[in-house]
């Protein structure tokens, strides 16, 4: 009983822990992207717990060095994988995660930042997260919460013993639960759009998910500009077209809702390869994620060309399989 008030409460706030009771065939785990871009500095850690079908768990910290272009895997056992029951927050071994907070103590590797005035989703009738009433649907493969468009930096960041200032850098942070990634997918976000001046977050995401025997096309697009939100969704009187180029090795995402156009080029580049859940078999599937590029943005409202830019130290997800959402 005590589980299911708490998965009902995270109910009508998912970016805290949605997981209570459940240890088999699910995942859950947040993305924190940090830029310090004077100091050449990307990361993203994804602190998260996976259990395969047989219930075998365990906790983990993936962290993914941008600049370097390189990813970890650190193994932690179930009973370091701490969540407070109340509000987003969670200690996993020595490192500390929450919505204002970023602490990591790694070999080599040490964040202790505040994260500031972060832009979080805000609830609206029937959409208590960005998934609106889709994130009401039962048995879906896969979640997705968004807990901070954007936020400054303060504090330090030490990498092999050299120290930096956080000051002056932006993150992100979201994340999934589920029983397992689904099937195709593509993914990008930035914080670093050209020609703006204030808080500035693109997110898109287009995904195959797999429901009760079959799947749908489900797709998120988030523009935070001048302090309004663009948003486009499956949920929101929204479609979408995907196209890839073999050839030029770019990705092309639209989206369109009444009144508005968001079209998305993006252009990979080196990246690292993450562990995904797969279904039944915990974090056995990979995927290369960069935080180095580029994406072409342009956004049209009411017939008029509103925004036209780069948004750079953008991270960037194509599947394998990625050619299915083009049909």
């Amino acid at each position: 009983m005590k589980n299911f008030l708490l998965r009902r409460r995270a109910t009508f706030d998912p970016p805290r822990f949605q997981g209570w009771g459940r240890e088999r065939s699910y995942f859950e785990g947040w993305y924190f992207k940090v830029v310090v871009p004077q100091e050449e500095i990307a990361y993203a850690f994804i602190p998260g717990i996976s259990y395969d079908a047989a219930g075998e768990g365990h906790a983990f910290l993936q962290v993914l060095n941008g600049a370097a272009a390189t990813s970890e895997y650190h193994r932690y056992p179930v009973s370091d994988f701490k969540p407070a029951a109340e509000e987003f927050a969670l200690s996993l071994g020595p490192h500390r995660f929450s919505s204002d907070t970023l602490f990591i103590d790694l070999p080599g590797l040490q964040f202790d930042i505040n994260l500031i005035n972060p832009i979080p989703w805000e609830a609206r009738p029937l959409a208590p997260g960005i998934m609106g009433w889709y994130g009401f649907v039962p048995r879906m493969q896969c979640y997705h919460g968004l807990v901070s468009f954007h936020h400054e930096l303060s504090g330090t960041i030490t990498v092999n013993n050299k120290k930096y200032s956080a000051a002056g850098g932006v993150g992100y942070t979201e994340k999934d639960w589920g029983s397992g990634f689904p099937d195709a997918w593509v993914w990008c976000q930035s914080n670093h759009l050209s020609g703006t001046n204030g808080p500035a977050c693109l997110m898109a995401s287009v995904a195959s998910i797999p429901w009760l025997g079959t799947s749908f096309t489900g797709f998120l697009a988030t523009f935070y500009l001048e302090g309004e939100l663009h948003l486009f969704t499956t949920w929101a009187q929204s479609q979408v077209q995907c196209k890839l180029d073999g050839e030029a090795g770019t990705v092309s995402l639209t989206f369109i809702k009444p009144g508005k156009r968001l079209h998305i080029t993006g252009t990979p580049a080196a990246g690292g390869e993450l562990a995904s859940p797969i279904t039944a078999g915990g974090m056995t599937g990979k995927i290369n994620e960069s935080l180095r590029a580029e994406l072409d943005v342009r956004l049209e409202v009411k017939g008029e060309l509103v925004y036209a830019g780069t948004a750079t130290w953008a991270g960037l997800e194509v599947s394998d399989n990625a050619a299915i959402l083009t049909s």
